[in-house]
């Protein structure tokens, strides 16, 4: 696996098209989302007020209750760096909405998450390791490796 840089964050146009999902949630048509996106509702670190973002899902424990994602922008993302100062969220799945704790996965973690993503969603996987600045060649120990390289945060409901 080789890491070619991460992405650059979004603006003007593509932002405006990262932002859309959003909009879809805030106006009850998150089910078009299907299971693969939640809304992350948290609180901003300095401003502490509500900010909203959707994201991918990466794994999901039904049983459990729990739903993995990943910081596809590093460890500097906004909305990781918010909930690693306040871990307190609320998400979004379709139509459901789920009071959670977030936490950080540790690097063996996220290396077993990123591998059973690539398992069920090999194409996805590879788009989405590439869109996150690795070029793997679809191996597991690939997506291991990205896994482990990649901040992963896993929701768990709050009883």
């Amino acid at each position: 696996m080789e890491e070619t840089g991460r992405p650059k964050r979004p603006t003007g146009l593509s932002k405006a098209l990262f932002r859309a999902p959003t909009h879809l949630y805030r106006w009850n048509l998150g089910w078009l989302m299907g299971r693969r996106f939640l809304m992350l509702s948290h609180i901003g670190r300095r401003s502490g007020l509500v900010r909203r973002t959707v994201v991918e899902v990466v794994d999901r424990d039904a049983p459990q209750g729990t739903y993995t994602v990943c910081s596809g922008f590093g460890p500097r993302s906004d909305w990781y760096r918010n909930l690693l100062a306040e871990p307190k969220a609320v998400i979004q799945v379709g139509v459901k909405r789920m009071r959670v704790t977030a936490r950080p996965l540790r690097a063996e973690e996220g290396a077993e998450a990123m591998a059973r993503y690539a398992h069920r969603h090999a194409r996805s996987a590879r788009a989405l390791a590439g869109f996150m600045g690795f070029r793997v060649d679809g191996s597991e120990a690939d997506f291991r490796e990205a896994g482990r390289r990649l901040p992963f945060v896993r929701f768990e409901p709050r009883r």
